[in-house]
């Protein structure tokens, strides 16, 4: 009896681990990434508008500490972070959002960003206006 408790337990904890999704359906993370990108790319492409570094790299911690709070180890989220596939998918995401309002040049991508800061979205939250 006493070396089945710990059995069970450890069975437990094996099949709760086995039964997290993986990080790339992990909507939470992931359109953070993606706002992260959207965020890149509209100060890449838009001299009016620049980063708010330190706010970026805040959300991106904040990012790590939600998936390392429920539960996926350090070594699960370097995975998916320097997944080629994962990070394709999500730029591709990226793009059709930049796409779709009508980030096509760069005044475009100065209206969307001016539009993001203004809302105070997520993405607007990680740029600044010049």
């Amino acid at each position: 009896m006493r070396m089945t408790l710990p059995l069970i337990f450890a069975a437990t904890l094996a099949s709760a681990a086995e039964a997290r999704p993986p990080l790339s359906s992990v909507s939470y993370v992931n359109d953070g990434l993606r706002n992260v990108a959207i965020a890149d790319e509209i100060r890449r492409n838009c001299g009016d508008i620049s980063a708010r570094m330190i706010a970026a790299l805040r959300f991106i911690s904040a990012l790590e500490s939600y998936a390392k709070a429920q539960g996926y180890s350090e070594d699960e989220i370097e995975d998916f972070v320097s997944s080629k596939t994962d990070r394709k998918r999500l730029e591709g995401e990226a793009r059709a959002y930049l796409v779709a309002n009508g980030a096509t040049n760069e005044t475009g991508y100065c209206a969307l960003g001016r539009k993001e800061i203004a809302r105070n979205s997520q993405v607007g939250a990680l740029l600044r206006a010049k």
